[in-house]
C-alpha cells in the first residue's frame, strides 16, 4: 500500500499525535535544560546528541539517564534517589525558563493538522511530558487552535507504554477504535496503541533511542507526516 494519501480513502474522526519527536523537536530546549542541571551538579554537559537518545519516556526518566549518562540505568539505591530529587527539582527549574525557546515543529506538521480538521477530525495530544508544559509549548509554537485535548504524563495514574492515555483521550473525545489513529516517533507510543488496540502511525524523525522504527509493529512508517495527507 503506497503511504503517500494514506487517509485519503479514510480520514479518521479523532487523531491522537505524541508531542516530543512527533510534532515538535523539543531536544533543544530539554538538552539545554539537561546540561544546566548537570552544570550546578558540577558534572559534565550530556549535549544535545545525547539527549536525543534519552527523551520519550518522561521527564523523570530524562532525568535518571543523563544522570546516568546512558538510557539503561541500574535501581537506584538510598542516595541514587537522593541525587534524583535534587536533580530533577534543578531540572524542572531550568525548563520551565527554556520551554519552547529552542523548539521547531517539524515539517509538514501543520499542514497535517489543518488537513484533519478540514475533515472534521478532532485531535489530541497524549504525551509524557508533564502536564504544565504541554499547552505553553503548543501555545508557544503556534499548535494550541488545533488541539482539543492534551493528556500529559501526570494526568493519570499511568503513562504511556500503558494504553489508559490514548483510551482516556478516546473516551473523552467521543472516539472510537475504528476510527481513532495513533501518530507517534518511538516503541513506547507503537507499544501503547497496540495495547489500546488502535492503528498506528509511526514516525522514523522522532526519538526512538537509536533503534528502527520500522521493525515495531506500527500500521504505518512515515517520513514526513505530508505522506497521510
Amino acid at each position: 500500500m503506497s503511504l503517500n494519501g494514506l487517509f485519503n480513502a479514510r480520514w479518521p474522526r479523532l487523531a491522537l499525535f505524541d508531542l516530543d519527536g512527533t510534532l515538535v523537536d523539543s531536544a533543544p530546549d530539554l538538552a539545554a535544560a539537561v546540561d544546566q542541571m548537570l552544570e550546578q551538579l558540577g558534572r559534565r554537559k550530556a549535549g544535545l546528541e545525547n539527549v536525543r537518545q534519552w527523551v520519550g519516556n518522561g521527564s523523570p526518566i530524562l532525568v535518571r539517564r543523563a544522570l546516568a549518562g546512558k538510557t539503561d540505568w541500574e535501581p537506584a539505591s538510598e542516595r541514587d534517589d537522593a541525587l534524583f530529587a535534587d536533580a530533577e527539582t534543578l531540572f524542572y527549574r531550568a525548563y520551565e525558563h527554556l520551554n519552547g525557546q529552542h523548539a521547531r515543529v517539524y515539517p509538514g506538521v501543520r499542514e497535517c493538522l489543518e488537513q484533519l480538521k478540514t475533515h472534521g477530525c478532532k485531535l489530541a495530544v497524549v504525551t509524557n511530558k508533564p502536564q504544565r508544559y504541554i499547552e505553553p509549548l503548543l501555545t508557544r509554537l503556534g499548535l494550541m487552535p488545533w488541539v482539543d485535548l492534551a493528556v500529559g504524563g501526570d494526568s493519570l495514574p499511568e503513562r504511556k507504554p500503558s494504553p489508559e492515555p490514548l483510551l482516556y483521550a478516546m473516551t473523552t473525545l467521543g472516539g472510537s477504535r475504528g476510527t481513532t489513529v495513533m501518530v507517534g516517533d518511538s516503541v513506547t507510543d507503537v507499544e501503547a496503541a497496540l495495547a489500546a488496540g488502535i492503528p498506528c502511525v509511526a514516525v522514523r524523525y522522532g526519538y526512538n533511542y537509536g533503534a528502527p522504527i520500522d521493525s515495531l509493529g506500527a500500521h504505518a512508517v512515515v517520513d514526513s507526516l505530508v505522506q497521510l495527507l
